[in-house]
């Protein structure tokens, strides 16, 4: 161990940046099949470990428990390193080629599933030979995208019960919602074949109907805003099931003194669900959404519940839709259907709530000029966007998406 150390402080002291591409790409070979390496060595002694109940030494009763606390890893990333050490002792072949580096872990993780107990006893049934599966999977790992490995074994685990019972697709599904104390959202999961092709397609459907010029955002952003979108649109649309006698929507509490104060006001404002947002956030929402008057005495108990009031009403966003069509934010066109019913001057502070003093803005944007973009129509009737140092933001020649 003193000389892997070592060789990784030689190789942390090259000077990387002086390096020619093609020499940069060889070197990033190099350290991915030391990785590989580094990575089955890590996965043999994981499995060691686990075997002689190691974990036991440190107070703790499982493998994965002890990697999540002590090397800090996830539960999805500590469960998986310790089936992959668990199935390498049924894969030889698929080991060795993982301990010359030419396989990787995401490999490994793909291939496990061949050789859980169930499917090693129907490939023995079957006087299928596994130890040639094995030398096959590895030759598809070393050489193939992983997308094909995938495929393969897909193949190989879709005949080994041909006659079976097709798996029931909730089986294969299932979803965690994690919260941050600054409410936050981490989500985690896995759907099955059919239910994850769904989902792409109605997040594939929102992300190219919503690609304003110049978007820079990655695809992971992408799709996450697309899936917000697809809340959004369902939330909206007020076709979801009652949620304790009313329909599910996102509820913002706020003090009134804060709602009216036009500084941002960090974690001013409490959702239902328990997260923390802005003063500025809270008012975006407020923008087209439902307000309910509360007071509230000096213990916190409320007194009086006002009357529920819409603030855009469905006319009024009729008529704004059908004069703007789309985000009228420069360089933007998310549809009609993906906005909400700005105030240029925001009803709290005096705005009306009309067709004059009303835009059309898409989440992303809406957001945007309540944290110092400004939008405002000019006598011409044409939409003008403003950077928060009131330098407008002009459109040129039109890039290619």
């Amino acid at each position: 161990m003193g000389e892997l150390q070592s060789a990784l402080d030689a190789l942390a002291a090259d000077d990387v940046r002086s390096l020619a591409p093609r020499q940069q790409l060889d070197r990033i070979t190099e350290i991915l099949e030391a990785r590989n390496r580094l990575d089955a060595q890590l996965a043999r002694s994981v499995r060691a470990a686990e075997l002689q109940q190691a974990p036991e030494d440190d107070g703790l009763k499982s493998m994965q428990s002890w990697l999540r606390g002590h090397g800090r890893l996830s539960p999805a990333a500590a469960g998986q390193l310790v089936r992959n050490g668990r199935a390498l002792e049924h894969l030889p072949a698929l080991a060795a080629a993982f301990e010359d580096g030419a396989v990787t872990a995401e490999q490994v993780a793909v291939v496990a599933p061949v050789v859980k107990e169930d499917r090693r006893t129907a490939a023995l049934a079957q006087d299928i030979d596994l130890a040639e599966v094995d030398r096959t999977l590895a030759a598809v790992a070393a050489e193939r995208a992983i997308a094909q490995l995938t495929r393969v074994v897909h193949h190989y685990l879709s005949r080994l019960d041909p006659d079976g019972p097709e798996p029931d697709p909730t089986d294969e599904r299932s979803l965690t919602l994690s919260k941050f104390s600054d409410g936050t959202v981490v989500v985690r999961g896995q759907l099955d074949a059919i239910g994850g092709e769904k989902l792409q397609a109605a997040l594939e459907a929102i992300t190219q109907a919503d690609r304003p010029r110049g978007d820079m955002r990655t695809r992971a952003q992408q799709l996450a805003d697309a899936m917000v979108q697809l809340a959004d649109n369902q939330l909206a649309s007020g076709d979801l099931p009652f949620l304790r006698t009313v329909k599910p929507n996102v509820i913002v509490t706020i003090p009134v003194d804060d709602l009216l104060d036009p500084a941002t006001g960090r974690a001013a404002a409490t959702t239902g669900f328990g997260g923390l947002v802005s003063s500025a956030t809270a008012r975006a929402l407020a923008c087209d959404g439902s307000i309910t008057p509360v007071v509230i005495d000096e213990h916190g108990m409320p007194l009086n519940m006002g009357r529920t009031k819409r603030v855009v009403p469905p006319h009024l966003r009729k008529a704004v839709e059908l004069r703007d069509q789309a985000c009228v934010f420069a360089g933007c066109a998310a549809p009609k259907y993906y906005c909400d019913v700005h105030h240029l001057q925001h009803w709290i502070f005096g705005g009306e709530t009309s067709l004059e003093n009303s835009a059309l803005l898409c989440e992303r944007h809406h957001t945007k000029v309540h944290h110092g973009f400004r939008v405002e129509r000019d006598p011409g009737g044409r939409w003008r966007t403003f950077r928060p140092d009131d330098s407008e933001i002009v459109i040129g020649v039109p890039v290619p998406v």
